[in-house]
């Protein structure tokens, strides 16, 4: 059974950081892509970032030099550090595993990420 539990989310003042986590089981984790998403009430599920099983990244560019995904391969889980956040950035925060070049397979539950002073 393949399972991936975020963690990490919670309420923060603007400028400031949270970590998120996202521990994935039941599946071969270090061939899958990466990805962390986000949906805010009322709008679609965009991609935030993602790594791939070489460990490269691509962040959205509202995130760029704000925000860093890694992975430990050792520990199936992939780490979201956000840093500067903003009120903009509140939304639920989902990872998201896929094979590259295809769509994601399996998503997380989501954890709520609030900024707001």
């Amino acid at each position: 059974q393949v399972q991936l539990v975020e963690s990490g989310g919670g309420l923060v003042q603007p400028g400031g950081s949270l970590r998120l986590s996202c521990a994935a089981s039941g599946i071969t984790f270090r061939i899958y892509t990466m990805g962390w998403y986000r949906q805010a009430p009322g709008k679609q599920r965009d991609l935030v970032a993602h790594i791939t099983s070489g460990g490269s990244t691509d962040y959205a560019d509202s995130v760029k030099g704000r925000f860093t995904i890694s992975r430990d391969n050792a520990k199936n889980t992939v780490y979201l550090q956000m840093n500067s956040l903003k009120p903009e950035d509140m939304a639920v925060y989902y990872c998201g595993a896929n094979i590259p070049r295809a769509p994601v397979s399996w998503w997380g539950q989501g954890t709520q990420v609030t900024v707001s002073s």
